[in-house]
């Protein structure tokens, strides 16, 4: 496949994937109130766990090298612990709008990850345009908490630095495992670890909640914490972790909708503003990052022999 066509589809993955998240922060939302934010924040990764063994067990695939385990372990503590719970309690505070801008900080947040650890150089103009994005959640979160920001907001500051880090991982690994491997690993692995203390609240709290709060709940644990990877990591490797990590910036827009339309939330002014200045920048990180530039040094000429097999 031709580079600029690799980009091309790494790009609409993304989008596809952050479609699926775009619903996370309402069905959050929906399900902390009658199942807790201890069992919506860990308790998701429990049936994608179970749905990830099926997939592995049924194709047979080989336990990954060692030297992708770091990585995996990494990927787990982000995005099956840390973004679930922190967001989880973030959301008994602020409406699942308010979350939606904060969490447009999570690109820039994925851009600075991927150049740490995914070896990704973006240009100046990228970081620039990154920047213009990150002042425009700054200043709505100051003026949602009448001049400074909120605990909540720490608390999603939070969750986008634990997000940011998996995605990172994600999509590091996804060159050389193929994205859907990556989620499964990283589930199966988080799963055991975190059964105990899920099956400690059943017994504590029980599972009494409406059908609202299960089909969340199944919402969060089936797309948002398994499917919804299949297409982002995929994404990200095909892409580069920073330059498709920017496809996100459209997430918050469709979040508010979402917050709109199913759970009746009030959306005003200055948060549509926020949001279009964010949506915005995502314009100028395409036109900042050149199409023609490779995402990830080397990746040319050292192919994945996972991808050569096919995903």
């Amino acid at each position: 496949m031709k580079r600029r066509d690799r980009h091309a589809e790494g790009l609409w993955l993304g989008f596809l994937g952050v479609v699926l998240f775009s619903f996370s922060l309402p069905a959050t939302k929906l399900a902390v109130p009658d199942l807790g934010v201890a069992m919506v924040g860990v308790g998701r990764a429990i049936p994608a766990g179970l749905l990830a063994v099926a997939v592995l067990a049924i194709r047979r695939e080989p336990v990954p090298e060692r030297r992708h385990w770091p990585g995996l372990a990494i990927g787990a503590l982000g995005i099956t612990v840390g973004f679930p719970v922190f967001t989880a309690l973030a959301l008994q505070d602020v409406p699942a709008s308010h979350g939606a801008v904060v969490v447009g900080l999570l690109p820039a947040a994925t851009a600075v990850m991927a150049t740490l650890r995914a070896g990704e150089r973006p240009p100046r103009a990228f970081w620039l345009a990154c920047a213009a994005g990150m002042v425009a959640v700054l200043l709505f979160a100051a003026a949602e908490g009448a001049g400074r920001p909120q605990p909540a907001d720490a608390l999603l500051g939070l969750a986008v630095l634990s997000a940011a880090a998996g995605y990172a991982e994600g999509g590091r690994i996804a060159r050389d495992l193929g994205g859907w491997r990556v989620i499964c690993w990283t589930v199966t692995l988080a799963a055991p670890v975190l059964a105990l203390p899920v099956g400690l609240i059943v017994v504590r709290d029980g599972l009494d909640a409406g059908p609202k709060a299960w089909a969340a709940f199944a919402y969060l644990s089936v797309v948002s914490m398994f499917l919804a990877f299949f297409a982002w990591y995929r994404g990200l490797a095909l892409g580069g972790v920073a330059r498709v990590g920017q496809v996100q910036l459209a997430q918050p827009v469709l979040t508010l909708v979402w917050s709109a339309l199913l759970l009746g939330e009030t959306i005003r002014v200055r948060t549509v503003v926020a949001s279009v200045l964010v949506i915005g920048s995502v314009w100028l990180t395409r036109l900042a990052w050149r199409p023609g530039a490779s995402p990830h040094p080397g990746a040319a000429r050292h192919p994945s022999p996972v991808r050569e097999r096919g995903e």
